[in-house]
């Protein structure tokens, strides 16, 4: 028997071996995802959305050389927007120097300042009501924290940007008053320690005050990280790291954060 009279003769047998076939191939079908539908699966819209936005944002300092404590700091607003998009500064207390940046984390200039001169991380309560002759050695600290800036006036009338109201801390121009105190040449200091001079207020220079800190600061409201000397990084900013835990101290408080 030939292959045309095999097959003529098991037509029937034929016909049931491709029916069963087919069969079988819509039970797969029913059965089994499709290979691309599996893919899809793994990576909707949705999940390539929140592994993007996983990325870290880092702050930008551009050449401006900083601590590690400034830079973690300045990241960790970039990236939580703890800052909600206004410009901050970064005050690393140690190095005695502010980096002023916009609201999307992107450095606009840098500069030394003048701190207060007694080392500590906490004002005396009710300081910023006593006349400034009456405030001793001990007690002239800048505070650190988190705290709302707002553009205003000191009592002489000068224009500043108030960092603690309370407490009367503001950032604000050098002001040689004093020659034995030496405020010019201290600030052009590469000695941090030369630096801590003043009662508690941030002292930086005329051109620096004019054209950054108050284009940037002085007419509206900012937010200014002041870096710890004396306690931890992680006791006064607990979230640095990412924790959702709150600022573990509030500066001066404010309806808009």
């Amino acid at each position: 028997m030939n292959i045309g009279e095999f097959f003529a003769a098991n037509n029937g047998l034929v016909a049931s071996l491709r029916q069963g076939a087919l069969l079988g191939a819509a039970v797969l079908v029913l059965t089994l995802p499709p290979a691309a539908a599996s893919r899809r699966s793994t990576s909707p819209p949705l999940e390539r959305a929140s592994m993007s936005s996983a990325v870290p944002r880092m702050a930008d300092f551009q050449s401006h050389p900083a601590s590690a404590d400034a830079r973690r700091v300045a990241d960790w607003v970039t990236e939580s927007q703890d800052n909600q998009r206004l410009p901050f500064v970064i005050l690393d207390k140690r190095e005695a120097k502010i980096f002023v940046f916009d609201g999307a984390g992107r450095i606009i200039d840098a500069s030394p300042v003048l701190l207060g001169a007694a080392p500590g991380d906490d004002s005396v309560v009710g300081i910023g009501n006593r006349p400034i002759d009456q405030v001793r050695p001990e007690e002239r600290t800048t505070p650190a924290g988190r705290f709302v800036s707002s553009p205003g006036r000191n009592a002489s009338g000068e224009d500043v940007v108030w960092v603690d109201y309370d407490a009367a801390v503001s950032m604000h121009r050098v002001r040689p008053i004093d020659p034995k105190e030496r405020r010019l040449e201290r600030l052009a200091s590469n000695d941090p320690a030369q630096r801590r001079i003043s009662y508690g207020c941030i002292n930086v220079p005329v051109a620096f005050y004019e054209r950054v800190l108050h284009s940037a600061m002085g007419k509206g409201s900012g937010v200014v990280y002041v870096l710890p000397e004396t306690r931890a990084l992680r006791e006064v900013f607990v979230n640095v790291s990412g924790s959702d835990s709150t600022t573990a101290r509030q500066g001066t408080p404010s309806a808009i954060l």
